[in-house]
């Protein structure tokens, strides 16, 4: 344990850039990943494929919503662990995450075969655009146990330290989907399927990456798979609860996407396209910072368990002045790039000056959204998961889906991009003074 240790130990700055860069590094890749299918889909010049990945994209956002719930969860423990010096606990809580992901992803599966005319409904998938989002949202669904396997082993290797094996493992989940989407879009012309087929392929492939590295380097990586440490179903429920917050806001940005797309499909599918393609343009500026608050969280919370107070507090007053800093830039530089990022997604003319506009509203509050993540991680690193799942709950559902109905009746087709903006605005004041009371007071102590 103790060569795993220095990642923690180091001075903030090196810590942090440790632990965020990595993490950064991983963000990126994975909009690349979130991107890489709606970018090829977009090469067929139908609007109808298009739009079924953002419908279908809210049940793959609740998917890895149950991901983050095991993975962060399991991180967040395991990184407490560590600052408590107990190996029993590092296996105990390897083995529930790696057996609840197996689980979940099943009961995800089979619920979305079994309930699939009801599910694509609400998804608001009808005439044209249902034939593409089926097929999509089913291939998915297959594979299930397999992407949350992945998401989550790489929560847990983050929590031992091993962040550059979980960083790997996404590499590589991420470039074979980058690289089998254009063979089976657009040489086997087999449309939005290849490009669920291509996610799940690599999923698999990264688990088969982070088995060999367990097996060869069992010194290092103590992962634990055996059954007989998944027994503990009140630690299961401690790490459910403390992953909870950071599920929270990606389930709520699901049902919020749904509700959204429900309220665009009133205007065609253009509008559909449109807001899928300018949420797509907007997530460097909140990915980024969430991957720096979500990359440091294993610090945060090694910090608290081993009651350093002195360092939790220069590494709390670092993060401020980082997010805040990147903030500024990635939305400037955003806005700047906003047309050419949009025909990156949609070839229609008229969709794309419709996503274009969708975006400048959207980017109002990317300066300081990173506030809002570095607060809900904070609350969630220190253990106080209520506080976090409420804050984590704020922006993307609490908030967001009323402003959707509210924004969208004054204001139309803008008002559902304002929304955002206005829910954005709210979480970062509320979550923001609710972490610095509670900052406040665990250091006073």
């Amino acid at each position: 344990m103790k060569s795993r240790e220095h990642i923690f130990e180091a001075s903030p700055w090196r810590a942090i850039a440790e632990l965020s860069i990595p993490s950064l590094v991983s963000i990126v890749v994975m909009m690349l990943y979130n991107m890489a299918d709606l970018f090829f889909v977009a090469w067929s010049d139908d609007l109808n494929q298009v739009a079924a990945v953002s419908l279908a994209m809210p049940a793959f956002t609740f998917l890895m919503a149950i991901s983050t719930m095991i993975g962060n969860g399991g991180c967040t423990k395991i990184a407490q662990a560590m600052g408590q010096q107990d190996p029993e606990k590092i296996r105990r809580y390897s083995a529930l995450c790696f057996w609840a992901s197996i689980g979940f992803g099943l009961l995800f599966m089979l619920l979305c075969f079994a309930l699939q005319r009801p599910l694509l409904t609400f998804l608001g998938a009808g005439g044209d655009t249902c034939v593409p989002t089926r097929s999509y949202l089913l291939i998915l669904a297959a594979g299930a146990p397999m992407i949350l396997l992945n998401h989550s082993l790489g929560g847990m290797l983050r929590g031992e330290g091993l962040v550059r094996v979980g960083l790997a493992a996404h590499l590589i989940s991420t470039f074979s989907n980058i690289l089998l989407d254009p063979l089976l879009i657009l040489v086997l012309h087999q449309g939005v399927a290849g490009a669920a087929i291509a996610t799940v392929l690599g999923n698999a492939i990264a688990i088969v990456y982070i088995f060999f590295y367990r097996a060869r380097h069992a010194d290092r990586c103590t992962l634990e798979l055996r059954p007989a440490y998944a027994k503990d179903l009140k630690a299961l429920g401690a790490i459910l609860a403390l992953g909870l917050p950071n599920a929270v806001s990606s389930m709520l940005s699901g049902l919020a996407g749904t509700f959204s797309n429900r309220l665009l499909v009133q205007y065609g599918t253009e509008a559909v396209a449109a807001m899928g393609a300018a949420g797509k343009a907007t997530l460097l500026v909140t990915m980024v910072q969430m991957g720096i608050c979500m990359g440091v969280q294993p610090l945060l919370a090694y910090c608290y368990g081993a009651k350093n107070w002195a360092k939790l507090k220069g590494i709390v007053r670092r993060l401020l002045f980082l997010t805040v800093g990147l903030g500024i830039v990635l939305t400037l530089a955003i806005w700047l790039a906003r047309g050419w990022v949009i025909h990156l997604f949609i070839k229609d003319a008229s969709s794309a000056a419709l996503g274009i506009r969708q975006v400048s509203y959207m980017l109002l509050m990317g300066p300081v959204i990173g506030l809002y993540y570095l607060a809900s991680n904070f609350l969630q690193a220190a253990g106080n998961a209520p506080a976090a799942s409420v804050a984590s709950a704020l922006r993307q559902g609490i908030l967001l889906i009323p402003m959707l109905y509210l924004m969208e009746h004054l204001f139309a087709l803008p008002g559902l991009a304002l929304a955002h903006t206005a829910a954005d605005g709210a979480s970062v004041l509320i979550t923001g003074i609710w972490a610095l009371a509670y900052y406040h007071k665990i250091t006073r102590t």
